[in-house]
């Protein structure tokens, strides 16, 4: 059994038991669980649910691993011959979820 998740504005092929790295979610220190409930598609071995755009009664269990930062990207802008440019870096802020359990 699988399902299509949908969190931080990109979607996830989720099974039973996958880690998978989203943007931060919000969630309380204590929290360790969360549910997800913006599942698109869930396919079970023999049929396929498909939501417009979700399905009513699906739900993605999942447990927070970890809150963390990603690697640094570098943005760099260079105009030749004006003196001018500039670099920034980023860290995108993300969150380790485990999947476990998928209900329909």
């Amino acid at each position: 059994m699988y399902a299509v998740i949908l969190t931080g504005g990109k979607q996830y092929k989720v099974e039973k038991g996958d880690s998978i790295t989203v943007e931060r979610l919000s969630h309380p220190e204590k929290e360790k669980e969360i549910t997800i409930k913006e599942v698109l598609m869930v396919h079970d071995g023999k049929e396929v649910k498909f939501g417009k755009p979700f399905l009513k009664d699906a739900k993605v269990v999942c447990e927070v691993i970890s809150d963390f930062r990603g690697k640094k990207l570098i943005s760099y802008k260079y105009r030749r011959r004006k003196d001018s440019h500039w670099k920034k870096g980023h860290r995108q802020q993300l969150t380790k979820l485990t999947i476990k359990e998928i209900k329909v």
